[in-house]
Order: C-alpha cells, then structure tokens, then sequence
C-alpha cells in the first residue's frame, strides 16, 4: 500500500468534517412585523452562496442563520437582511 494514502484519506476527512459542521449567527432585524416579513428574509438569505439554514422569529426580531464561513460573513448576512427592508445588525454576545 502507498505510504501518502492515509495522508489523502486524512485531509478529505478533515475537510468533509469541516465543511459538515456550518457557522451560525444570530442576527436582530428591525420592523418585522406580519409572517410576509419572514418569508421575504428567507427569500433573500436563499440567495446568499452559502447559507445553510435560516429561522426567522418575528416575536422576538431574531434571524438565525447557518452558513458556511468559506462562502459568506455575517457582514454579507446583515447586509442581505437590510437591503431587503429590516435593518440587521449581528447579536453581541459574551465571552
């Protein structure tokens, strides 16, 4: 058996690894105020190369978003969230 095939196997398990585990961020969105303003966030966030997942909960104004940090940022994220109409900035968070 070939000495760097164990090499190979390790980096695209490590990778597959990486790649299966998606970076998440939670984002506050002003006016949403109807189920509209939910489907419309998820619509934009759909177009976002990278994004995995997305939650909108409107009672509390929180956009949860998975995505691949490779892809996208959460700048892009805040950003796609504000331009279409519920101004996003990222929830800060203690550490």
């Amino acid at each position: 058996m070939h000495k760097w095939i164990p090499g190979v196997v390790a980096v695209l398990w490590l990778g597959l690894a990486r790649a299966a585990t998606p970076t998440t961020v939670v984002l506050h969105a002003a006016n949403m105020t109807c189920p509209t303003c939910s489907v419309t966030i998820g619509k934009a966030l759909e177009r976002v190369p990278g994004v995995t997942s997305t939650k909108v909960d409107l009672k509390s104004g929180m956009v949860t978003v998975g995505f691949d940090a490779d892809r996208t940022t959460i700048s892009v994220l805040a950003r796609t969230i504000t331009d279409a109409g519920f101004p996003a900035t990222a929830e800060a968070h203690g550490g």
